[in-house]
């Protein structure tokens, strides 16, 4: 486990590289983010922005979604895998906004996790982005940068690697950690190409020792 030294070191590290880190799928309101969430399970926020003008031209608000037809969701979305699901999930999310309530989109955890394609992680995001509730939602960026840094184990779960995280870091901290936490992953400590040699914190990290170690017998 890594001493409080160690964790401070990499919160400091994250705020020096990426001080404005953000949300960076667009949105206007709690509900395009829910929906933008939603449909960026196994896509990138960068394709799902590409689709979501589009969408939400059409159907600005959840009256408008829920009563369009869900091949014309589709048509909108296709770009984006899991389409036709994804545009089954809103339409039926759109649906549930306005039958329990009143077509706003819930400020708490439960009512969030109830709404179709809407998991822990989307219910974090938008408590955290929409309602500045304080939240930590682990997706593949900051359950990667997380291991490889020694935070977390390896063979810990999502749920898991959000409880230490949230143990780690001080609450108030939660909701900007994640996305520098995503940040990090997306533009530095990349999957398949981590940026290893210019890593500030490369001698914390089990995987780039690894890799710069290999690279240096070359």
């Amino acid at each position: 486990m890594l001493r409080k030294a160690e964790i401070d070191r990499i919160e400091a590290t994250l705020e020096e590289m990426f001080p404005d880190a953000f949300c960076e799928l667009i949105h206007r309101n709690p509900f395009e983010l829910v929906v933008a969430v939603a449909l960026s399970a196994q896509a990138t926020d960068v394709l799902v922005n590409q689709v979501t003008p589009g969408l939400f031209a059409a159907y600005p608000d959840p009256a408008s979604l829920a009563t369009a037809p869900v091949e014309e969701i589709e048509d909108k979305i296709k770009r984006l895998g899991l389409y036709r699901n994804k545009a089954k999930n809103i339409k039926a999310l759109a649906a549930q906004l306005l039958t329990q309530h009143d077509g706003e989109v819930p400020t708490e955890r439960a009512g969030l996790e109830a709404l179709p394609g809407v998991g822990r992680k989307t219910a974090n995001v938008v408590l955290s982005v929409a309602f500045d509730v304080p939240a930590f939602a682990v997706d593949t960026h900051v359950e990667r940068v997380s291991k490889r840094l020694g935070i977390c184990r390896w063979k810990d779960n999502v749920t898991q690697v959000e409880a230490t995280l949230m143990r780690r870091f001080k609450r108030e901290r939660w909701s900007k950690l994640h996305h520098q936490f995503i940040f990090f992953g997306r533009y530095h400590c990349k999957a398949q190409r981590p940026n290893c040699e210019a890593c500030p914190l490369l001698d914390m990290c089990r995987e780039g020792k690894k890799r710069t170690k290999g690279l240096a017998t070359l």
